[in-house]
């Protein structure tokens, strides 16, 4: 599947019961892109085991933390409306034993990744309103 913002390839996964509230559209399935990290709807998409390292190494392996860092960092284009998804996600990334702003560190330093966002910035808020 290709990526409905740049073109890129995209990795599909399941989206847990407890995080499909903060999914684009209420679907039980999405695909990330490897390189803008858009998260689009994708309900008719063949799940395996997602590789979510396919993205980078940034990205972490376990499902628990990529899928709502995934969504996180979705929901980061608008930090005012979606405040508490956001909190909400990250906290979550941070239970299943990632760190979210490293992450997004690293994802900032990986030069395959051209997030759709301005991530930059958005780490530098998203600090901010949660430590």
């Amino acid at each position: 599947m290709a990526c409905s913002a740049c073109s890129e390839p995209t990795i599909a996964f399941l989206i847990p019961e407890e995080y499909r509230e903060y999914a684009p559209v209420d679907t039980p399935a999405a695909t990330l892109c490897t390189r803008c990290l858009t998260v689009d709807p994708e309900p008719d998409a063949v799940l395996e085991d997602p590789d979510f390292s396919r993205v980078s190494d940034a990205v972490p392996t376990s499902t628990h933390a990529a899928v709502p860092l995934a969504l996180a960092l979705d929901l980061a284009s608008s930090l005012a409306t979606n405040r508490a998804a956001i909190e909400d996600l990250l906290e979550a990334v941070e239970r299943a034993g990632t760190d979210p702003l490293l992450a997004m560190d690293r994802l900032l330093a990986d030069p395959e990744i051209d997030p759709q966002i301005d991530l930059e910035r958005r780490r530098h808020q998203l600090e901010q309103f949660l430590y």
